[in-house]
């Protein structure tokens, strides 16, 4: 029998050591093997843009479109008024007086200076032909005559300034009266007789006869979402929703009202129906934000950096991407996307949150033979 030499035996001690540790490392490679990536089942949408509008329907009241303030340009004494509040006027209609004492005895002065120029214009007028005539027979010398001539050119003068004075004073005196600057009814008055008004006072409100607006006190939101000039509007009675008619947005105020922080519109009424009177509470239907949008569920809205995003799925691998979204406004279970997507993605709409950039899903639509 041989006996192995030493060197044999250093041998076979490293190929045992060896064997060893190829067999330790081999059962911790088993133990650390990776386990496959999850695919998480999710439920999806495929988003599609619509044409879509809100209706909105606001209150208002039915007033003229044009209303004049009826006021004397005199301060002075209300003596009588001829109507009142409901009556119907013409154009030009005398509505009230005003006591034209003092301007009557100006008119009358400034009438009396008038005849008194015309006269002098009169006489000097004849002395200038007088002296014309005499001096071509060289009875009065050149200097007689053209004194005679300047005379009558003042004399001219001063009827010019007396007539222009009579004219004023006959103006003054038309302002005791006040007339309907146009056809319609008086809706408010202001003064009673005997009463002091100043200059520019209302006395009365007319209402004119042509042309109603239905005034409504719009938040601007709403102004925002598309309210535009032109735009259609169906108005009708609050208490009698039978009679309505159409309108066009005619005015809408740049300024909100400093107390109820809302915006005036006018509708100019294409017609006015019969039992739509003045001051009547309307009710307006107009129809905002007309066009193309995207609706999505709530569920499908996730926060990335405190912007909102959804999950796209792509439709060849089946993995996810994260997409910021614009959000216009919130519905009760969807929200209204302005932009970020487009029609015929399919989204994430249940599972959202427990996703990862890039992982895979397996749709429940494809699972129950949905799509």
């Amino acid at each position: 029998m041989a006996i192995p030499s030493p060197v044999n035996k250093s041998l076979m001690s490293l190929s045992h050591g060896t064997l060893v540790l190829l067999f330790i490392l081999f059962i911790a490679a088993c133990e650390q093997k990776m386990e496959p990536e999850v695919v998480r089942p999710v439920r999806s949408l495929v988003i599609e843009a619509h044409a879509s509008g809100d209706l909105i329907a606001l209150t208002g009241q039915l007033h003229a479109r044009d209303e004049t303030k009826l006021a004397f340009r005199l301060s002075g004494k209300l003596i009588h008024s001829s109507v009142s509040v409901g009556d119907t006027v013409k154009a030009g209609q005398l509505v009230a007086l005003m006591d034209a004492a003092t301007e009557r005895h100006a008119r009358n002065a400034a009438q009396a200076d008038h005849a008194a120029a015309q006269a002098l214009l009169d006489q000097t007028t004849a002395a200038e032909r007088r002296f014309g005539n005499l001096l071509q027979e060289k009875a009065v010398s050149q200097a007689e005559y053209e004194e005679a001539v300047r005379q009558l050119k003042a004399a001219q003068s001063q009827v010019n300034a007396t007539r222009a004075k009579l004219n004023s004073s006959e103006v003054q005196l038309s302002y005791t009266e006040l007339k309907a600057d146009a056809a319609g009814v008086i809706t408010a008055k202001g003064a009673e007789p005997g009463e002091v008004v100043q200059a520019g006072q209302m006395v009365f409100v007319l209402a004119h006869q042509e042309g109603r607006d239905a005034v409504f006190d719009m938040p601007a939101q709403i102004i925002r979402d598309g309210l535009s000039p032109q735009q259609e509007i169906d108005v009708w009675l609050a208490d009698n929703p039978s009679i309505k008619t159409l309108g066009h947005v005619r005015e809408i105020s740049p300024q909100a009202n400093p107390s109820t922080r809302t915006y005036p519109v006018k509708v100019s009424l294409n017609s006015l129906p019969s039992g739509m009177f003045l001051g009547s509470t309307i009710v307006g239907r107009v129809k905002l934000r007309a066009g193309s949008q995207i609706e999505i569920p709530s569920s499908a809205l996730m926060m990335r950096e405190s912007h909102p995003a959804v999950w796209v799925i792509d439709p060849n691998s089946h993995t996810v991407q994260k997409r910021e979204v614009e959000v216009v406004r919130h519905h009760q279970n969807a929200v209204v996307i302005a932009s970020g997507l487009a029609s015929g993605e399919r989204i994430v709409t249940a599972g959202a949150h427990s996703l990862h950039q890039g992982q895979q899903v397996a749709l429940l639509e494809d699972v129950n033979g949905r799509r």
